[in-house]
C-alpha cells in the first residue's frame, strides 16, 4: 500500500539542481550528456532550452538569435514569456534532477532564480571533466568553424530549428570517456551541430564609454547626492566587473544605501543590455558636507 505522505513528499519534492560552468566555446554542451549520465540527471537547461530525455520540452534556443546580444538575453531567459513558459513546464514535468549549463556561477544562479528553482547544490567546472587539449579543440571548433552543439538528437533540431541545423554527431561512452567507435557495453549519445547567425557576424560588446555613461546615469537616478570620482571597468569571458570610486554626503547610511546602489546598477545594466555584471565594487574616497 502506498503511503500518502511519502507519495506527496516524492511528488512535490524540489528539484535537485546541478550546474556545469566554463567559458564560451569550451565544450560544455558537448560534455553535458556524459555528466548527466554520471549523476543520473535526465533534464538539462542549455542556452534557453529545457531538454529532457533527448526531447525539447520548452523554451527557445539562443543559437537561433541573429545577434550575440540577443543570444545572451535568450540564454539568461531575459524575456518574461520565455522564462514563464519554461518555469511552468518545470513545475509540471516532475523533474527530479536538472543540469544548468552556463559560462559562470553567477549566470547559472541567475537562471535558477528566474526559473523559480533552487540554486545549484553542486557546480562542476568544464576543466574538471575535460582535458586542456579537449578544451582547446572545442575552442578551435567554435572560433574557426563556427560550430555550436545542442545536446539533443538531430530529429529534434530538424523539427524545431531546421534553419540552423548543420550536422549530427554520434559518440559512444563507457564510464566517463567518449569513443568514436562502439565496443561492447557502450551507450550511444547523439548531439546536433548547428551554425548560428550571430557567430557569422561576430560578437557584440559594450564599449567602456557606453558602460561608463550607463553607470553614471544609474547613480544619478538612484542617489543624486553622490558624486562619482572614478569608474574602472574590467572584462573577462564571463562578464564585466565595475570598480566605482565615490564621494558621499555626511550622514549617508553606508551599509543600506551602498548595497542598494550596487544592486540597482547591476539590475538596470543587465536588464537594458543582457550582459552579465560579475561584480560592482564601491570605494568611498571622501565623506563631504551637504
Amino acid at each position: 500500500m502506498i503511503n500518502p505522505v511519502s507519495f506527496l513528499k516524492e511528488k512535490f519534492s524540489p528539484i535537485t539542481v546541478y550546474a556545469l560552468v566554463g567559458e564560451s566555446g569550451t565544450g560544455k554542451s558537448f560534455r553535458s550528456k556524459l555528466l548527466a549520465e554520471e549523476y543520473s540527471i535526465n533534464a538539462i537547461i542549455d542556452d534557453g532550452l529545457l531538454i529532457q530525455d533527448d526531447k525539447i520540452l520548452a523554451g527557445r534556443t539562443a543559437k537561433k538569435e541573429k545577434t550575440y546580444m540577443g543570444a545572451v538575453r535568450a540564454a539568461l531567459f531575459d524575456d518574461k514569456d520565455h522564462r514563464d513558459e519554461v518555469a511552468r513546464v518545470l513545475k509540471t514535468a516532475h523533474i527530479k534532477k536538472l543540469l544548468i549549463i552556463g559560462t559562470s556561477e553567477k549566470m547559472v544562479s541567475k537562471i535558477a532564480m528566474r526559473l523559480q528553482i533552487p540554486q545549484p547544490s553542486k557546480i562542476i567546472n568544464i576543466k574538471d571533466i575535460a582535458t586542456d587539449e579537449e578544451i582547446q579543440k572545442a575552442i578551435k571548433s567554435r572560433q574557426v568553424e563556427g560550430k555550436h552543439v545542442i545536446p539533443v538528437p538531430s530529429i529534434e533540431i530538424k523539427k524545431s530549428y531546421p534553419q540552423i541545423f548543420s550536422n549530427s554527431m554520434h559518440d559512444f561512452f563507457q564510464g566517463k570517456k567518449f569513443f568514436k567507435k562502439k565496443t561492447q557495453g557502450d551507450k550511444m549519445l547523439e548531439k546536433s551541430i548547428v551554425k548560428t547567425e550571430f557567430s557569422k557576424k561576430g560578437r557584440l560588446e559594450i564599449s567602456e564609454a557606453a558602460l561608463t555613461q550607463m553607470v553614471m546615469h544609474c547613480v544619478a537616478e538612484a542617489e543624486p547626492d553622490i558624486v562619482i570620482k572614478k569608474i574602472v571597468i574590467k572584462t573577462n569571458a564571463h562578464g564585466y566587473r565595475l570598480i566605482i570610486t565615490l564621494d558621499i554626503p555626511f550622514g549617508t547610511q553606508l551599509t543600506g544605501k551602498i548595497h542598494k546602489l550596487q544592486q540597482y546598477i547591476i539590475d538596470k545594466i543587465e536588464s537594458y543590455t543582457g550582459i552579465l555584471i560579475e561584480e560592482v565594487s564601491i570605494i568611498i574616497d571622501k565623506i563631504t558636507k551637504r
